[in-house]
């Protein structure tokens, strides 16, 4: 099925902060949405789950409160040329898949609690092309027990425009509070690279490797050898007999490659536990252009090619413990009823959709030529 709008500003579904969810896909595979706009809906704008097989291109996402485009335990997605503003959690979602088999691409994200958010999300995933600025976060791709499929595997953020993620005045969720003023976080995620972005302007980091200590967590967390397990083969497993009060999920085997990090007020990359094991966490950085790392030698000590430097991982390290210190001060959300949005940027419109055939959802996503993106020049 395709659902079409005529006019991407002039076709609104509006929730008029009673309704749910602007477009609900439930178990129904090979949806297409194009060209319209959701907005003032209590929970999503447009929510895939349980499908294989999605696209929603050329969206418009308004003050929806918790998520703005989200797809939740579904594959073969493509998500483009779309904007989210105003929700309380991710702009942009992708959650519970792996393999993932989705792609995000040439997408705006703004004043959102986080710019783009992923839980337990991976497995040929790739955020590129696109533009997350002046929200709490950027961007959080990270594990926890909430949703299967943990723990999150192989995301892969390219080419995009990260900056100015300090924004005080937007609704959040806690973990938009607790991470704010920080460009991209991988909180307890494995093997992901975060390569060649340009990344500016965060109270805090740029970039940061950390872990993510889940309170309260619903399973223990798995073995490395569960780390290769689908989604499908996972999610049926049975939960431990003894489930720990914290879970402390730290990030192995990441790379951060090629990016360019500039007024980033705290560290520019910080690769940070408050464990004494973080050397043996397979963690790289290697030919980025920034000013300070954490620890001071990052790319001499963990260099993606090559043997490891010399050095002191305790020369400049990072303290992430201070980001549960400063939580209760971090400025509270605003309800998303009365967030102040800024105007609506030109977006582009779907080309003849009176006309052009309808396109269901198979066959996707797209292929994307990863290595020939490069890192996206500044913003005029």
């Amino acid at each position: 099925m395709t659902i079409r709008g005529l006019e991407r500003g002039g076709v609104v579904l509006d929730g008029e902060f009673e309704l749910a969810n602007g477009i609900r896909v439930l178990g129904a595979s090979g949806v297409d949405i194009e060209n319209l706009t959701v907005q003032n809906y209590s929970t999503n704008g447009i929510f895939w789950t349980g499908v294989d097989g999605f696209r929603g291109s050329y969206l418009t996402s308004i003050r929806n409160q918790a998520y703005g485009i989200y797809a939740y335990d579904s594959r073969h997605g493509q998500i483009d040329h779309s904007y989210a503003a105003g929700s309380d959690d991710g702009g942009f979602y992708v959650g519970q898949c792996f393999p993932c088999d989705t792609v995000v691409d040439t997408v705006l994200s703004e004043h959102n609690g986080l710019g783009f958010s992923d839980a337990n999300a991976g497995g040929n995933l790739f955020i590129v092309n696109s533009t997350f600025r002046r929200n709490r976060v950027g961007m959080v791709i990270g594990s926890h027990t909430y949703e299967l499929c943990y723990p999150q595997r192989q995301a892969t953020v390219v080419g995009n425009l990260i900056h100015s993620n300090n924004q005080a005045d937007t609704g959040a969720v806690g973990l938009a509070l607790l991470a704010m003023g920080n460009g991209v976080v991988v909180a307890g995620g494995i093997a992901n690279g975060v390569e060649r972005n340009r990344i500016w302007d965060h109270d805090r980091t740029g970039i940061a490797v950390i872990p993510n200590p889940e309170q309260e967590p619903t399973d223990d967390m798995p073995d490395r050898d569960d780390w290769t397990l689908t989604c499908a083969e996972s999610r049926d497993l049975p939960i431990a007999e003894t489930v720990p009060v914290l879970n402390l999920w730290e990030p192995y085997d990441n790379r951060v490659i090629g990016n360019v990090l500039t007024d980033n007020r705290d560290v520019d990359i910080a690769v940070a536990s408050p464990t004494a094991d973080l050397p043996t966490f397979g963690n790289c950085a290697s030919s980025n252009n920034f000013t300070i790392s954490a620890p001071a030698a990052l790319e001499t000590l963990a260099a993606c090619e090559g043997p490891a430097g010399d050095g002191d991982w305790n020369e400049g390290a990072y303290d992430i413990v201070a980001w549960l210190d400063e939580f209760e001060s971090m400025p509270p959300a605003v309800p998303y009823t009365d967030v102040v949005l800024p105007p609506l940027p030109e977006l582009d419109e779907m080309a003849d959709a009176a006309t052009s055939p309808a396109a269901p959802a198979h066959d996707l996503p797209a292929a994307i030529d990863v290595d020939a993106i490069d890192v996206p020049p500044p913003p005029s």
